[in-house]
């Protein structure tokens, strides 16, 4: 029995060294890296996001007037202190709803990791070996409390926001060499400051992007405050009045320290292969497996029902008729929809017809309905069954065990560079060129000897391969 797990979560996070880590679990990373890195891209020119840079800029996040700062801001390329970059990039990268997920813990670790290692390794020029330690470290760490809150946490509180501050924190401790006990106070710090809330889903408010925006950048304060000697509860997990006691009635304190060594939580996170939110993925690939296996036009489709489990119910089932391309990602008709119609629920198919007549009309034939096995599995396992009957009256039953993207169905690393390209183009965020650049130095991110900026470093990258 372990008396104090946030103490053994945390001495873990400190003395987390890259030579310990398995080289399939560096691949991985380095896999989620460049996933993570096209989501950042994508979210160029969306409101909320822009919101959120403005007012970083405003609040002092550049620290002076000619631009010049440690750590970059992908979605414009400028600079700015790691505070303010992991803000704007934890914003940007959770927008297009292509951000990685990990179906246990129903958490996106991507977005609230990422954007932390990216500023902070900039601005202390660390090498790619403890970059990767220190995303390993979030990823961990985020995952097994996402865990250890259960399914009673997520039915109200956005896992992302609330775990994601602990991660981001974990991330930050690991680059700035805090020892066990101020990464315990780090994660006291960012415990305490830990929230989201799903309200937001029900009139589209912009609160998603807020979320991980925070969780990234009160993390890497929470870590900079520990190692200036800033003091943080010491049970802030599994205290009488910590994290678990407030946010979940499932608690289970084992989770937490899992296998801790042994068991690679990273490895076992899914990349998202819509541009949707993940409990529509796995009715989708049902949907679209019927379909291809029967032939069907959108046209020829009477009524789908999708079998699902009780998250997908309540996080979908709060949008009933959506009003934006964001609202619409979380609506599980219009998701069946485009894929009915396009084969694919991408980014441009939602911007160019969530709310197309045909679309509409089809997200009025779909309906949920809570499955008994698919309800039992999640949240370890993602199942998608769907039903589908016919004008003509036939029934078609589908399913998928793995929803592409999942461990055992994922993404290649030229699936995934496709998804970047097509990502950067959708927002305008990068040629085809600097996408190639930044690909091929992005891939070599684990033996850099010093990370640089992404976009620089791609120049730099092309300049010596003209000059060669």
């Amino acid at each position: 029995m372990n008396d104090h797990p946030s103490l053994t979560l945390a001495t873990f996070a400190a003395q987390l060294d890259f030579d310990s880590i398995p080289r399939e679990v560096v691949e991985r990373t380095v896999n989620l890296y460049v996933d993570w890195l096209g989501s950042a891209l994508a979210g160029k020119g969306a409101r909320p996001v822009e919101t959120i840079a403005r007012f970083a800029r405003q609040a002092g996040g550049v620290p002076d007037a000619a631009g010049n700062g440690p750590s970059e801001v992908l979605i414009d390329r400028s600079r700015a202190t790691p505070y303010f970059a992991a803000m704007v990039n934890g914003a940007a990268s959770h927008f297009a709803e292509q951000d990685d997920v990990h179906n246990g813990s129903v958490f996106h670790p991507a977005t609230v990791v990422f954007p932390v290692a990216l500023a902070l390794a900039q601005a202390r020029r660390a090498s790619g070996r403890e970059f990767i330690a220190a995303a390993v470290a979030g990823y961990e760490v985020g995952i097994r409390i996402g865990e250890f809150l259960g399914r009673s946490h997520y039915k109200v509180f956005h896992t992302t926001g609330t775990v994601g501050t602990v991660a981001a924190a974990a991330t930050a401790g690991r680059l700035l060499g805090l020892s066990p006990l101020q990464m315990l106070d780090a994660f006291g710090s960012a415990g305490t400051q830990a929230s989201g809330l799903w309200e937001f889903l029900r009139d589209a408010a912009d609160s998603k992007q807020l979320h991980t925006a925070m969780a990234a950048a009160n993390g890497l304060m929470a870590a900079q405050l520990a190692a200036d000697g800033f003091k943080g509860a010491t049970h802030i997990l599994e205290g009488a009045k910590g994290m678990a006691a407030g946010l979940s009635s499932d608690a289970d304190p084992a989770r937490l320290v899992d296998r801790l060594g042994s068991r690679w939580a990273t490895a076992e996170t899914s990349f998202k292969y819509h541009a949707a939110c993940r409990h529509t993925h796995p009715a989708a690939d049902a949907l679209l497996a019927v379909v291809q296996a029967h032939r069907l036009a959108p046209r020829e489709i009477a009524k789908v029902v999708a079998h699902v489990h009780q998250g997908a119910i309540d996080v979908l089932g709060a949008v009933v008729t959506p009003r934006t391309v964001h609202q619409a990602k979380f609506n599980m008709g219009t998701v069946l929809g485009l894929v009915a119609h396009h084969g694919y629920a991408g980014v441009t198919e939602f911007e160019q017809g969530f709310d197309a007549s045909e679309i509409a009309a089809f997200r009025d034939k779909v309906s949920m309905a809570l499955d008994a096995e698919v309800d039992a599995a999640y949240p370890a396992r993602w199942i998608g069954k769907v039903t589908v009957t016919t004008t003509d009256g036939r029934v078609f039953d589908g399913r998928v065990d793995e929803p592409k993207g999942d461990p055992g169905n994922t993404l290649s690393r030229d699936e995934i560079a496709t998804k970047l390209q097509r990502l950067a183009a959708f927002a305008g965020a990068a040629s085809e060129a600097e996408a190639a650049r930044l690909l091929a130095n992005a891939w070599q991110i684990a033996q850099q000897a010093q990370v640089g900026a992404v976009f620089e470093a791609s120049s730099t990258a092309a300049t010596a391969a003209v000059a060669a």
